[in-house]
């Protein structure tokens, strides 16, 4: 049932080519931005009469797991999978909402992003587990309850690209590779397996684009849909990262940690 009528003002186009189109939608209760913006494509036209294209965007799970749906919704990096209408209208005290793509990715359409950088620092940053040489028929390590916890939080990283939408180290001039490239370096090493790699993976991050281009701006735990401690996963790395440093400066032994 229709309460009244709601504006999606949306960035379309292409990179280099972007314009503005506004859409008229119904008010119902529990609707969600996918569920406008599926409206929309049942009948493209703008709030003008116009009839236009089907406005572009992602989507895949609809329950805020895979990342693919992000998008800025009101100037805020979202999952519009998981942002009620009804609430948007009482936080701004507006019934016009706007969406745009992300700024810090290439736009491919409309609301459509190209998120292969994330994915290129996961390879980067050896964003696995190695077990090629790993047949054995015992259990694997123990891992207490406590760190699995921590281990989790961190796992529900979906590569979607808001920590780095919001940060502002995070640009053209940058190279910086942002808190999600960090806090899956924090997971991996964890992993008692995984952190066979993890001298690799630190002296990464003491590379250009890596743990020291931070400037701590705290954006990034904010605009996180899956609150991941983002802020502290950088500091732990950040400790990690400096006896690395000391290691390699000094030719300290592997299991030698320097003490401060």
């Amino acid at each position: 049932m229709s309460h009244g009528k709601f504006v999606l003002k949306i960035l379309r186009g292409t990179e280099g080519h972007q314009y503005w189109e506004e859409f008229e939608c119904d008010r119902m209760i529990g609707l969600n931005l996918i569920g406008a913006l599926l409206e929309i494509q049942k009948n493209p036209v703008t709030r003008q009469g116009k009839k236009v294209e089907p406005v572009a965007w992602e989507m895949a799970c609809l329950e805020e797991v895979c990342g693919s749906c992000s998008m800025l919704v009101n100037g805020i990096p979202c999952q519009a999978c998981t942002v009620l209408i009804e609430d948007l209208i009482k936080q701004s005290g507006s019934t016009k909402i706007t969406l745009a793509p992300f700024s810090k990715f290439p736009v491919v359409r409309d609301l459509v992003i190209n998120r292969d950088s994330m994915f290129t620092t996961l390879k980067r940053i050896e964003g696995w587990v190695p077990v090629e040489n790993l047949h054995s028929e015992e259990f694997g390590p123990k891992i207490s309850p406590t760190k699995q916890e921590a281990m989790y939080t961190e796992s529900t990283c979906m590569t979607c690209g808001c920590c780095l939408e919001a940060c502002p180290q995070v640009n053209k001039r940058s190279s910086f590779m942002g808190a999600a490239g960090i806090n899956q370096v924090k997971y991996f090493n964890a992993n008692p397996i995984g952190a066979a790699l993890k001298k690799n993976r630190l002296r990464t991050l003491m590379e250009k684009g890596g743990i020291s281009e931070c400037g701590k701006s705290m954006n990034c735990v904010q605009v996180c849909p899956k609150e991941i401690p983002l802020t502290q996963s950088i500091a732990q790395m950040g400790k990690d990262v400096s006896k690395e440093y000391f290691k390699v400066q000094f030719g300290l032994p592997e299991n030698d940690t320097p003490t401060y």
